[in-house]
């Protein structure tokens, strides 16, 4: 070991909201730390959630619930999110002077709609607390002896060394703000078996000209169903809106993880469900007394009256109707093709939009290799995990950046090298 070289108790590898609440939490309780980030500056992807508002958490103060809606890998984040959950991550940010306010579905905001407040809330922390912040440093790979990291290396065959190593460079992602994947390429090469990435919360491409022909178009409380080969697969409701490509918004970026998968296996349909609190037949009873009220307005001056301009234009488009006709004049058949569209306006869905797009990346580093208690790695005794990086990964509404908040805190909290 070179003789020079400053030897840290924590180095910290990315400066994401896992790295930051790492590096933050072991500086606290007295371990030396480095925080490594190869942008200029740390946060850059934060300052991007929540449409730059940034969602920072979920108020669903209930880890029972909370988990369920991780899926299949839920459960595993049970203890740190016992340890740290969305209260404290709520309570955190109150004590540094950052008031929050919680939206629709729990969804958590800082009250002055700024994730740049959020990200200034770390950076003093971690002036605070003397962590050696490090940026435009990138890490080409972990220097391993005797089952442990030795080193991190960087360029012009640099290093450092550490006594403990946190990884948190995150996903695949957003490759532009420097979500490069690397390192899954540093846990797989130290053993690790990594569950292969996909991209998760992505918008949706959709084959219908139509669909892009209508950008910016939102609709909100409605019900999205998909289909593999005709076979209904999974329902939601809630907020679309449509774009260039297709369609995003909320409801769909929960679905799209489902849609990539299925995309892979077969023919994908999505139906738009604009009355989804009423079955068909209660829909079309709705539609009669409707009709029976408006019976002499032309179609086309009657439709924008319950749904958008643009939408009410392609149903005359679909059904093939008349926009002058008269509403009484709409025979039964016309009626039920209305009916049909209203309930189930049918789109193919050809895929997410990809890495590029997408939100957050699913899949990642095994959990059954990591520590569930402590994010220590089961492999590299002095390795621990957080963030993105791992298997695991929630919906919108601020799930995804508690899961790095508490896997970011539990991982700086267990190295041991406090002083």
């Amino acid at each position: 070991m070179e003789k020079e070289q400053e030897i840290y108790d924590v180095a910290v590898i990315g400066g994401g909201p896992a790295g930051m609440m790492a590096a933050c939490r072991s500086a606290e309780l007295g371990a030396k730390v480095v925080l490594l980030e190869r942008n200029k500056a740390l946060g850059r992807k934060l300052l991007l959630t929540g449409n730059e508002r940034c969602n920072i958490t979920q108020a669903n103060f209930n880890d029972k619930e909370f988990i369920k809606k991780l899926g299949k890998n839920g459960s595993w984040l049970f203890s740190v999110l016992a340890a740290f959950g969305p209260r404290d991550m709520m309570e955190f940010l109150a004590k540094r002077g950052l008031k929050t306010k919680t939206e629709k579905d729990g969804r958590v905001f800082p009250v002055s709609d700024r994730a740049q407040d959020v990200l200034t809330i770390f950076l003093k922390y971690l002036e605070e607390k003397s962590v050696k912040v490090m940026c435009q440093e990138k890490i080409s790979g972990l220097n391993i002896k005797n089952k442990s990291v030795e080193s991190a290396q960087l360029a012009n065959d640099r290093k450092i060394y550490a006594k403990a190593f946190i990884l948190c460079s995150g996903g695949a992602t957003y490759p532009l703000t420097g979500s490069s994947g690397d390192g899954y390429e540093f846990a797989k090469k130290m053993g690790h078996n990594i569950v292969a990435p996909r991209p998760a919360l992505a918008p949706v491409e959709i084959a219908e000209d139509w669909a892009k022909a209508m950008p910016g178009l939102g609709l909100k409380n409605v019900g999205m169903r998909i289909f593999l080969d005709g076979k209904k697969q999974e329902s939601k409701t809630g907020d679309m809106i449509f774009t260039h490509y297709g369609i995003s918004g909320p409801m769909v970026l929960d679905m799209s993880k489902k849609i990539a998968e299925l995309a892979l296996a077969g023919k994908v349909a999505v139906e738009v469900d604009l009355k989804p609190e009423m079955d068909l037949q209660e829909a079309d009873k709705w539609l009669q007394t409707e009709f029976a009220a408006n019976a002499n307005r032309d179609l086309k001056n009657y439709l924008p009256g319950i749904m958008p301009q643009r939408l009410a234009d392609l149903f005359m488009e679909l059904s093939k109707i008349s926009p002058k006709k008269k509403i009484n004049l709409i025979t039964r058949e016309e009626r039920k093709k209305l009916l049909v569209l209203l309930k189930g306006l049918k789109m193919t869905a050809r895929g997410s939009m990809g890495f590029e797009q997408a939100n957050i990346t699913s899949g990642g580093v095994d959990l059954a290799e990591i520590d569930s208690r402590t994010m220590m790695s089961k492999k590299i005794k002095n390795l621990f995990f957080a963030g993105e990086i791992i298997d695991l990964d929630g919906p919108t509404g601020g799930y995804n950046l508690q899961i790095c908040w508490s896997t970011g805190f539990a991982a700086g909290s267990n190295t041991g090298l406090g002083k």
